[in-house]
């Protein structure tokens, strides 16, 4: 039993020495492609380029702001845990820092939304399953919080979960909409790489993609989290008439 109390243990400390290397690895890079971006901001032309993958002022701008973004919702898993006490598994988090790895220094300072066909529309769907399993975290940290004396069915925390996961994916867009119109930056993909406008249905695409993806990834994990719930209420219904019985023998 001590055995098998220590290997977990340090199995949970190599995990949690994991995730802190890659919170300081993925800070640095985000601080350094501050840096990087604020020099060639003075550099870059204005307007639009008419030259494969070159940046213009624009481009920076929107590579610091989701740069210092990123800086700041990094710390977003740990504030959580302390104020509210909710215990994010680790795994969760480390998938957390991946994704901010692959959303703003891949996507943004590397250029991968340009360089890599669908990356925004993987990156929305890896989005949308990884918030619809924080919101079954969430949900379970409340339903043993013993002074809400909540005890939430399998449907009710499943579309708790994809509430939360659809939610946060319409913020996302608010705020895309929000940096376009006020830095002038194209994170909704308004405008054509090469400066072209463009109008009606054609203008929102973009958006109302991302807004599906982010609907269809939450629902998948959505589901597998409902039938996960059902089955341990089965054997939990189980576990309580077995144990009734062999009172009552």
């Amino acid at each position: 039993m001590e055995k098998n109390l220590n290997t977990d243990d340090n199995k949970n400390n190599k995990i949690d020495k994991r995730k802190t290397l890659i919170f300081k690895i993925l800070f640095i890079l985000l601080a350094l492609s501050v840096v990087y971006a604020t020099v060639n901001l003075v550099k870059a032309p204005s307007g639009t380029s008419n030259k494969a993958y070159e940046l213009v002022k624009s481009d920076y701008v929107l590579m610091i702001l989701q740069c210092l973004v990123g800086m700041i919702v990094i710390f977003l898993p740990s504030e959580v845990e302390k104020k509210f006490g909710v215990d994010i598994p680790d795994m969760m988090e480390i998938i957390y820092f991946i994704f901010l790895f692959c959303a703003i220094y891949l996507g943004e300072v590397r250029n991968f939304y340009y360089k890599v066909p669908f990356w925004d529309t993987i990156l929305h769907c890896f989005s949308a399953i990884m918030l619809g399993a924080l919101g079954f975290v969430i949900v379970d940290f409340l339903n043993k919080n013993k002074k809400l004396h909540l005890n939430l069915t399998p449907f009710f925390v499943s579309l708790f979960a994809l509430s939360f996961a659809t939610t946060c994916g319409v913020i996302w867009e608010i705020y895309e909409f929000l940096a376009d119109h006020i830095l002038g930056t194209n994170m909704q993909k308004f405008m054509t790489y090469h400066g072209e406008i463009l109008i009606g249905h054609a203008a929102i695409v973009d958006t109302m993609k991302d807004l599906i993806v982010n609907f269809i990834g939450a629902l998948f994990i959505v589901i597998l989290g409902y039938i996960h719930l059902k089955n341990e209420e089965k054997h939990l219904k189980k576990d309580t008439i077995n144990n009734t019985t062999d009172k009552e023998i």
